[in-house]
């Protein structure tokens, strides 16, 4: 720590304010960021209309599961991307690379507008929607590693922090931003015509996003970092394989893996993506009070990202990310309890009271994990344990003798289970106790001025907590993945890790919170995932992770 602090005192350009082409940089990076989420964002709020218009020729169910699995493929393929652009950003350069993904993604986005459905092509449709979908998750693993590179190899060591800690910021104006296009369309052209065609206009839109973003990327110079570097001609011939193929280096990827980027993932995305399907499915809030109560707690998160990212230029990276992570493992579940009393006290009295329970073979259950939504669940103990978990009802599991009938027992009365299960199961749940959809004392917003209400403003204090124990991690991170590899393997090094923390402990993260809750019973079972990937980055970050605060980045 002693070294650290002399290396920035000595630097007497550590600490200066922040310069014109700074901004510059600055900007050109995070609207990039904005416009590459953009479309993924969008694409997911425009799932089921997609789906209707792609995989028409299938039924509802179907058509839509196409639609999620195509929604998941942009986060299965991001190592992949991560791998391709890390290597060439290694080798040709930061801004080529980052530029390339950007005109990449901004194609394939405004392709999709463009895009004939199943109605006119048939098969043809799906195909090349699906082929888009995959090139915009492998631009997108380029982009985001590139640009958080670019900006700390342009930041002085003092502000490095603070610099990087907009790009992980602006992801969540690309939510907003996209969020607001849909919206916009939807009041000028109707509902109708939105669902006819006009929902190509938000991916349409996204040229001018296009346009603005590579005019102001194109008038930025390369890294002084990498110059440097190329011109002592210190690059690598081959990156990806001395970054995975020399077990130094791979070590310091799995440490930047299991250190850093699987709890930016677990806490990010509980924070924010499962707690607004929480609040929704499993506290049935309407969706106007979910997204408007969820919208103000990411703006404030926002801002909670550029202030950890500055912290860390103070007080260091390594203490923040231990504290994000300590703080979600140790606060989860009473938040997420509060959350359930503050936004539906009478679900939450009914779970305390009244006793459930599944009887069934449990060779006939199976674990619900459905990332993508192909996987169907037909025995009678995974019909009834679905139906419960979306009524987010509380219940425990009794195993009984093989061939012995499925039932269920909710307060005094008992189901078997055949043919009218969901029905007998919905007529015990409301016979039990069990609040309806719209219960009086369900939070609901009619205005934004309900918001200062006492109840509304205690629900967007807890996600704020929320965001903020991620944007901790999150901010910190940024500058330090960027430290902890040369600059010779550095866009490759980072990438690949990053990106399948995100992709892959964050993408999937949903899915086994919600697969958790219904194999238990139990609505805030699926916590323990997030708490146990962060408990695991803070015991890997704590034991293993080096401060990089001050680090030479050049070197």
């Amino acid at each position: 720590m002693a070294n650290i602090n002399a290396a920035l005192a000595a630097d007497e350009t550590s600490f200066r304010p922040i310069t014109g082409a700074d901004r510059k940089v600055i900007v050109a990076s995070c609207v990039g960021t904005i416009f590459e989420w953009y479309d993924f964002f969008l694409y997911g709020a425009l799932a089921a209309i997609i789906g209707a218009k792609f995989f028409g020729q299938f039924d509802e169910t179907t058509r839509n599961i196409f639609a999620l699995l195509t929604f998941a493929l942009g986060f299965l393929v991001r190592p992949l991307g991560a791998l391709v652009f890390g290597r060439f950003g290694d080798l040709i350069g930061r801004k080529n690379i980052f530029l390339a993904t950007l005109i990449i993604m901004g194609a394939a986005t405004f392709a999709v507008g463009l895009l004939p459905t199943s109605a006119q092509i048939g098969i043809a449709a799906p195909i090349c929607l699906v082929v888009l979908r995959i090139v915009q998750g492998l631009a997108i693993s380029g982009e985001f590693g590139g640009a958080i590179i670019y900006v700390a190899e342009h930041a002085p060591a003092g502000r490095r922090g603070f610099y990087t800690g907009w790009i992980p910021a602006c992801i969540v104006l690309s939510l907003l931003l996209s969020l607001l296009v849909v919206l916009l369309t939807r009041l000028a052209l109707g509902e109708t015509v939105f669902n006819d065609w006009g929902w190509r206009v938000p991916f349409l839109v996204s040229a001018l996003l296009l346009v603005v973003s590579v005019w102001i990327r194109l008038r930025l110079h390369e890294s002084p970092a990498f110059l440097k570097m190329k011109s002592q001609g210190r690059q690598s011939k081959a990156p990806i394989a001395e970054a995975f193929g020399r077990w130094k280096n791979t070590r310091v990827a799995l440490i930047a893996l299991f250190g850093m980027t699987s709890g930016v993932a677990a806490t990010g995305y509980a924070g924010t993506f499962y707690v607004l399907v929480f609040m929704t499915s499993a506290l049935k809030i309407d969706g106007y009070t979910a997204n408007l109560v969820f919208t103000v707690a990411m703006l404030i998160g926002a801002a909670s990202c550029v202030f950890f990212a500055w912290l860390s230029d103070r007080i260091g990276r390594k203490p923040l990310i231990l504290a994000g992570c300590l703080l979600a493992a140790l606060g989860y579940f009473t938040i997420f309890q509060t959350l359930a009393q503050i936004a539906n006290p009478a679900l939450a009295a009914a779970q305390r009271t009244v006793a459930a329970v599944v009887r069934a073979d449990p060779a006939t259950c199976a674990f619900q994990f459905n990332p993508v939504g192909t996987a169907k669940f037909t025995s009678p103990c995974d019909v009834a344990k679905a139906t419960l978990a979306r009524a987010a009802v509380a219940y425990r599991n009794e195993a009984v003798p093989r061939e012995t009938p499925t039932s269920v027992v909710i307060g005094a009365r008992t189901i078997l289970a055949g043919p009218d299960l969901v029905t007998d199961l919905a007529q015990a749940i409301a016979a039990a106790g069990y609040p309806a959809i719209g219960n009086p004392d369900t939070l609901k917003l009619t205005a934004i001025a309900d918001l200062f209400a006492p109840r509304p403003l205690a629900l967007v204090g807890l996600l704020v907590l929320l965001v903020m124990f991620g944007q901790m991690v999150q901010g910190p991170a940024a500058a330090a993945l960027v430290e902890l590899f040369p600059t010779r393997l550095r866009y490759t090094s980072m990438s690949l890790p990053y990106q399948i923390g995100t992709g892959w402990v964050g993408g999937l993260l949903p899915a086994t919170m919600f697969a958790m809750n219904a194999e238990a019973g139990n609505m805030f079972y699926g916590l323990w995932y997030p708490i146990v990937v962060a408990g695991i980055t803070f015991t890997v970050a704590l034991l293993f992770l080096p401060e990089t605060r001050g680090t030479d980045i050049a070197a």
